[in-house]
């Protein structure tokens, strides 16, 4: 049965309370997943910043850890068969759901919904966003042939009119708030945030719904301590 100290990470970045889950990550949308997870669920945790800018992603001990050397990850030292590491955002809140029988319903039908969502944000908007951000905002804006931005900023838009029909009449994604949402509208925030005209390029104000679905989240207090 592994401990938390049989991991390199746990002596590169020591943790604070060692029967806290540990969580190796910084404040990107992926990122900011699991921090808001574990504040709704009112789990604690030591947070261990991993800056992807200076390379951190890419020593040893977070290796270990998260093979495809991306952010976030965690262990919990108090996993099924002693301490666990785990790596991708969205098997991490599968994880701490399912674990602490909050934010997934036990609904066979709802459960199956929320997941469904969850990998709707982990296969399309994220993707989609991250890229647009990259072609819009980041090392791509400079590039003088647009299509590749246009081509992202024309699927971010069809995306977002998906959520927005599915937002329709309720306040959350599947109903109740649920992982699916804290999976998908940290991405939102990340999107509006810039305030550089991205919202533009994916007709923001054309949305009926999802602009007061993405306040709703922030006005969450889990989320609110996050940002």
């Amino acid at each position: 049965m592994r401990t938390l100290s049989d991991f390199q990470i746990s002596k590169d970045l020591p943790p604070v309370n060692p029967e806290h889950i540990q969580l190796y990550s910084l404040g990107t949308p992926n990122g900011r997943k699991i921090s808001i997870a574990l504040d709704e669920l009112g789990v604690p945790y030591d947070f261990h910043t991993i800056s992807i800018m200076d390379g951190d992603q890419f020593t040893p001990g977070f290796l270990e850890i998260a093979p495809n050397n991306k952010i976030p990850a965690i262990i919990d030292p108090n996993g099924p068969d002693g301490a666990m590491p785990l790596f991708e955002s969205g098997a991490i809140l599968i994880y701490l759901a399912e674990k602490h029988g909050a934010l997934l319903s036990t609904d066979p039908v709802k459960r199956a919904e929320t997941i469904q969502w969850l990998m709707w944000q982990m296969g399309g908007l994220g993707p989609m966003l991250g890229q647009l951000g990259f072609f819009y905002r980041y090392g791509g804006k400079d590039f003088e042939d647009k299509r590749p931005q246009q081509r992202y900023a024309d699927e971010s838009k069809r995306l977002l009119t998906v959520l927005d029909k599915q937002l329709e009449g309720q306040d959350w994604v599947v109903g109740e708030f649920s992982i699916a949402d804290i999976a998908i509208a940290p991405w939102l925030h990340s999107l509006v945030s810039g305030g550089d005209g991205a919202t533009e390029l994916v007709g923001w104000e054309e949305l009926r719904n999802v602009p007061a679905y993405l306040d709703r989240f922030n006005a969450r207090p889990a989320v609110a301590k996050d940002l």
